[in-house]
């Protein structure tokens, strides 16, 4: 039974880009069907009562339209020239750009079908158009999620990877709160954007960013393009000329002391 339920996480870990795809579309669609049988869903009720009536205060107003920028075209413009400027691949920026065109697409797509009319009577701020879903929970998951997947697998040093994927997960999340804190979508409207660009990025990741991205991680790339790069049985880091060759000879002395003598009688 243990030797079974390890195979099972073991194939779980394997496909894990499919099972979180599978799990977002099945959420979305519970919270789709959800919401199409009922006006005010329980999730969103519960999560007014937390935000709008609890929640709300003058400075905390403030700190909520600043995080809901942080999904603003201009945020994200900034943000976009930064991927072309330090992304790596043939065209990271190319990649971004298809990214979030493609996921707005899709955001205007559901919200015509749905036509769902915006939450009324506790705005902060003014916003237009359909409510279901988000479309600024769909774009950050889309962007910023696209962003700490290029990190996790360009980016060499591992504590800039979780730190800098860490901070993406943060800023997804909170822009999703601001919009519930704002008054301007309900919950289920985040939760329902939030799954479709996590399963939209799952599949992009694997099927799109292959054309734009290099086909092996840089880091390896770069180990292998170095210098310092040998075969693995040899494998240093060239610190500095005087490292390196004080390295190189404990290697020629260790394969001195295992060559055969040419008196040894054997």
């Amino acid at each position: 039974m243990h030797i079974r339920d390890m195979h099972i996480r073991d194939t779980i870990w394997k496909n894990k880009r499919y099972v979180i795809i599978a799990a977002a579309i099945v959420v979305f669609l519970a919270v789709f069907q959800d919401m199409r049988s009922d006006d005010i869903l329980r999730l969103d009720a519960t999560a007014y009562s937390f935000f709008v009536l609890k929640l709300r205060r003058p400075w905390i107003t403030a700190l909520m339209e600043g995080f809901s920028s942080l999904s603003s075209p201009i945020v994200i413009g900034v943000m976009f020239l930064m991927v072309v400027a330090f992304a790596p691949g043939r065209r990271p920026g190319m990649c971004a750009a298809v990214n979030l065109v493609s996921v707005v697409a899709i955001n205007q797509i559901l919200k015509y079908i749905v036509q769902r009319p915006r939450p009324d009577g506790f705005r902060l701020i003014s916003e237009t158009g359909y409510s279901f879903p988000s479309g600024h929970s769909m774009v950050s998951m889309a962007f910023y999620g696209l962003c700490a997947w290029m990190v996790w697998t360009y980016e060499r040093d591992r504590i800039m990877r979780w730190a800098c994927s860490i901070s993406f997960a943060l800023i997804i999340v909170v822009v999703g709160m601001s919009r519930v804190y704002l008054g301007v979508h309900y919950a289920s409207d985040v939760i329902a954007g939030f799954c479709v660009s996590l399963a939209w990025v799952g599949v992009y990741t694997k099927v799109f960013c292959p054309l734009f991205m290099p086909e092996e991680p840089v880091q390896h790339a770069e180990e292998v393009a170095s210098p310092a790069y040998v075969e693995p049985e040899r494998l240093y880091v060239a610190d500095d000329t005087g490292t390196m060759r004080a390295r190189h000879l404990r290697w020629n002395q260790r394969d001195e002391e295992h060559l055969p003598r040419a008196d040894d009688p054997s």
